[in-house]
């Protein structure tokens, strides 16, 4: 098999692990009907991830890295130091509403992983919040934002307030704009972080 070959399969049964997970839930999903929906052996699962757990992380990684990618494209095209938190945190929200099942397996399914919550480093997760950091550390370099406030602690404050509307929006059966509520969110976080004259010209 050539390697595109093994690629296209590897991919194949990722996308169906994702809309296994999203519809069954982690516990509940079997390998053979992973291997099932993506067309494939249950065996042929085992040669590319050494089990259920594996899999899970493997989605995981692989679509961290293309949203990180989405990301910084997206704050490359922001005017200003504000625009890019305001970007950041409309396109998470915009990512979630484009994508249902990953955000489901990301929100909800990830957890129920005792190998991810436990033993797994999340060296993309952090990448992808030190973006954060990065806007919030360009900002004070700039004179926009507060000096005294910690870009960790920010990274951290943006991430788990989106998280948990993220959350909300798929446990309660997408009944409200998340995208809309992203926007609140940013411009909450944007009054505290700004200094006055920045947030007046603003």
């Amino acid at each position: 098999m050539s390697t595109k070959s093994k690629e296209e399969k590897r991919t194949r049964i990722l996308h169906a692990a994702i809309s296994v997970f999203a519809r069954k839930g982690f516990f509940h999903a079997k390998i053979s009907e992973i291997a099932q929906e993506a067309g494939v052996a249950d065996g042929t699962i085992y040669l590319y991830f050494k089990n259920k757990d594996h899999l899970l992380i493997s989605i995981f990684e692989e679509k961290m890295e293309q949203i990180i990618a989405r990301m910084r494209q997206e704050i490359d095209n922001a005017t200003s130091v504000s625009d890019k938190l305001r970007r950041f945190v409309t396109t998470h929200a915009r990512l979630v509403v484009e994508d249902p099942d990953l955000s489901h397996v990301f929100q909800v399914e990830l957890r129920q992983s005792g190998m991810f919550m436990k033993h797994y480093k999340p060296v993309k997760l952090q990448e992808f919040l030190n973006i954060l950091s990065e806007i919030v550390r360009e900002g004070q370099a700039t004179g926009e934002f507060k000096s005294n406030i910690a870009p960790g602690v920010i990274k951290r404050a943006v991430f788990g307030a989106l998280d948990e509307i993220a959350l909300n929006w798929i446990l309660k059966g997408r009944k409200y704009d998340l995208q809309e509520s992203a926007r609140q969110l940013a411009e909450v976080f944007l009054l505290g972080l700004m200094l006055p004259n920045m947030a007046n010209a603003g």
